[in-house]
């Protein structure tokens, strides 16, 4: 095969790029690099006078109120612990609603009007800085010529040096307002809505009689899936390049039907790729514990160890741009976008969720006889009824136009949002709505496997579930539905609130009848049996992915909000807006913003991708497959004069889809011209329902291409190049 020379360059290099060298020394011990680069509350201890680290370590553990007088001797030790390691500049980093990270970048040297200068770092500009708040999204909040934001330090996700080969940089983790006091990033609503949960969580356990109540939080351990190709074939894919997904690429000959990636040997390229990565991420002190193959070619996974839900939305952020940078090292690119490949799994960033603090430990541990456990069965009935209220606000909190291409497929949870509690907690609850009390649980069991050699296994009291949205998973809920480009702070915003709403519920159930009179163990009964009998319907144990589920979830009066252009309205539903204003969480000008980004957003995805398509159908597609029907029209016209009747069948078989291809272009553009006489949610409607298939249509014609063109003219890389060569 004599191969196209763009591609034949692009595969030579695939195959003979080796990266740098793993930097990672194997006999240096993790423990002596965690943290390193961190100005952790170790770190405060020893550099701070002991006054000041104990109002800073009673901030960041219990939830304390900031002196604002211990500022400037935090930020002089900042400095000099920074400086110590190379620093030269710093920079409040928030997180916008673009779902990326944001930065500007300040030095530490400052004139003193003598010609001289000195290095300084004060504690008014550890607290608060001032970057542009117009060019951001926020859907209304602030003109373009309203330009003032603040951005504020928050203290409970600690500052670290982020090291570059052109110069190390401390970074202060902030939240990001406008003048007026509005929310324009992830971090501000997501630590309000950790407060409101807080102080539902502490009136549940008071009636429980606990009196030393620590300070409660909720945790998040966030997978991250994502795949990792070959620069040189990214180059050559302009798709990839600008949508972060193949818009053309037709189904290789293998794909992922013999599942021998999934949890296979890791490649050697990849691997040095995540012992790099794996460094500096321990160095941040981001606790990554796991790493396998995924289900698809070319995909992976790294999990982390559980921590405060803001601390590990700043770490994901973090995470996700350590490894592009590490993947740019390694001679290839690292995709997080939810569905980079059409016909192999995309990728997810599963949510586990839990609550609890120093004290009473993990609320969500059920213990081995969860109906004993009336503690745990409270916090447990609160997301039952959380869940089944705001199913459509967590649904919401997942949307995109990327990860409409993934949910709801044979790889990923459904857009409708149901409970998986597993055997032994889905029969307490029906003990309870049938009786009121529950009276057993189910018990581990032990599972012999036939091998003398081998020790008895031990089998748990129920399965798992990967077709749920939000299941239990022993202590745990694993919320499956986000998409691996997103924050994990949008839907901790949403858990926390609609926590806070259900823990409300229930305390106030609780107080109200001991106040008629009855006893505490008759009202927990009492609010179980109630919060079962009324939402019992969003529990489901069975097959997400079955045509039956959809049906049976429509009777159960559940909500199929199947795309992102669906479930944009509810951040505007009345609902919607007493339960944000009555916990702080958002007002309505901040809810309305969080609407129009999200619309903005969609129709400006989906507006890049069409475009794309155009214009890689026009001038890359159309073109290749043009010269081989000439070559092949040649050829016939060859045959026919020395004498030779010429088989048309290949013509034929190219010139079809070639008519269809020029036809859907023509049909793309004019659907492309329609978007522009509407606006808004119906702007994005139009997208989705006209646009969208208008680009299938393109898509189908030149995917039949692909498997017709000589490989020679075929100009884009394909899928069996790109999933399959390291």
């Amino acid at each position: 095969m004599t191969a196209n020379p763009v591609r034949l360059g692009a595969i030579k290099d695939a195959q003979s790029f080796e990266g740098p060298a793993p930097f990672f020394d194997v006999a240096e011990k993790t423990g002596e690099i965690f943290g390193e680069n961190v100005f952790s509350l170790a770190v405060m201890q020893k550099r701070l006078p002991k006054a000041v680290f104990k109002s800073v370590a009673a901030t960041i553990q219990k939830g304390e109120r900031l002196d604002p007088a211990v500022a400037d001797l935090v930020a002089t030790a900042m400095k000099d612990w920074a400086m110590e390691r190379g620093v030269t500049h710093y920079a409040h980093v928030f997180y916008p609603l673009t779902g990326l990270t944001a930065e500007k970048h300040d030095s530490f040297l400052e004139p003193v009007g003598d010609g001289t200068a000195i290095w300084e770092f004060s504690g008014k500009t550890l607290i608060q800085g001032e970057p542009d708040a117009s060019s951001f999204p926020n859907g209304g909040i602030r003109a373009t010529f309203e330009a003032r934001g603040y951005t504020g330090w928050d203290v409970q996700s600690p500052a670290y040096i982020l090291e570059n080969a052109n110069g190390n940089t401390l970074c202060i983790p902030t939240i990001f307002v406008s003048m007026t006091g509005e929310a324009l990033d992830h971090k501000t609503p997501l630590l309000r809505s950790q407060a409101a949960m807080a102080e539902q969580a502490r009136r549940v356990l008071a009636l429980f009689g606990h009196e030393d109540i620590d300070n409660v939080v909720s945790y998040c351990g966030p997978e991250q899936e994502y795949f990792l190709v070959d620069r040189a074939f990214v180059n050559s894919r302009p798709d990839l390049l600008n949508a972060g997904r193949t818009l053309f690429g037709a189904k290789p000959p293998k794909g992922q039907e013999f599942d021998d990636h999934y949890f296979g040997a890791i490649p050697e390229r990849v691997l040095a790729f995540m012992h790099d990565t794996e460094r500096a991420l321990l160095k941040l002190g981001i606790p990554a514990k796991t790493r396998h193959n995924e289900v698809a070619p070319g995909q992976f996974e790294i999990a982390p160890v559980f921590e405060r839900a803001n601390l590990a939305s700043d770490h994901q952020q973090l995470l996700m741009s350590t490894f592009r940078s590490i993947a740019k090292q390694h001679g290839m690119e690292c995709l997080f976008h939810e569905k980079p490949f059409a016909g192999v799994n995309g990728s997810g960033k599963h949510v586990n969720f839990s609550f609890g603090n120093g004290n009473q430990g993990n609320f969500l541990n059920p213990g081995d006889n969860p109906h004993d456990n009336a503690q745990f069965l409270v916090f447990c009935a609160a997301i039952i009824r959380a869940v089944h209220l705001h199913g459509g606000l967590l649904r919401l909190t997942v949307a995109s136009a990327g990860n409409d291409h993934r949910l709801g497929a044979n790889e990923a949870p459904p857009a409708i949002i149901s409970i998986f509690l597993g055997d032994q907690l889905a029969d307490v609850f029906d003990q309870i709505a049938k009786g009121g009390e529950a009276t057993s649980s189910m018990q581990k069991g032990v599972l012999s496997v036939g091998v003398d050699t081998l020790p008895d296994l031990t089998r748990d009291a129920g399965d798992r579930n990967r077709t749920s949205p939000f299941a239990f998973t022993g202590n745990r809920f694993e919320f499956r539905a986000a998409g691996s480009n997103q924050t994990v702070a949008s839907p901790m915003v949403i858990i926390n609130t609609i926590m806070a709403e259900a823990l409300d519920f229930a305390a106030t159930e609780i107080e109200a009848a001991m106040a008629a009179g009855a006893e505490f163990n008759d009202a927990v009964a009492a609010l179980l049996k109630t919060i079962v009998e009324e939402h019992g319907a969003v529990i489901f144990n069975g097959n997400g992915y079955s045509e039956e589920w959809h049906a049976e979830a429509e009777q159960r009066g559940l909500k199929s909000l199947r795309t992102t252009v669906d479930a944009l309205p509810e951040w505007l539903t009345p609902e919607s807006k007493e339960l944000f204003s009555k916990y702080g969480v958002f007002n309505d000008a901040e809810l309305e913003s969080r609407y129009e980004v999200g619309v903005e957003q969609y129709v400006m995805t989906v507006g890049v991708e069409a475009n794309l398509t155009s214009e890689i159908a026009r001038t890359v597609v159309l073109p290749a497959a043009l010269r081989y029907q000439t070559e092949l029209a040649q050829n016939v016209a060859a045959l026919k004069a020395a004498g030779v009747e010429p088989d048309l069948g290949t013509l034929q078989k190219v010139s079809a889809p070639l008519a269809r291809l020029t036809t859907a272009v023509d049909a793309l553009d004019a659907a492309i011209e329609g978007a522009h006489e509407h606006e808004g949610i119906a702007e994005a409607a139009y997208l989705r329902d006209v646009v969208l298939a208008a680009m299938g249509d393109v898509r189908a014609a030149a995917d039949e291409l692909e498997g017709l063109v000589a490989d020679d003219l075929w100009p884009l890389p394909t899928y069996q190049e790109m999933l399959y060569i390291r």
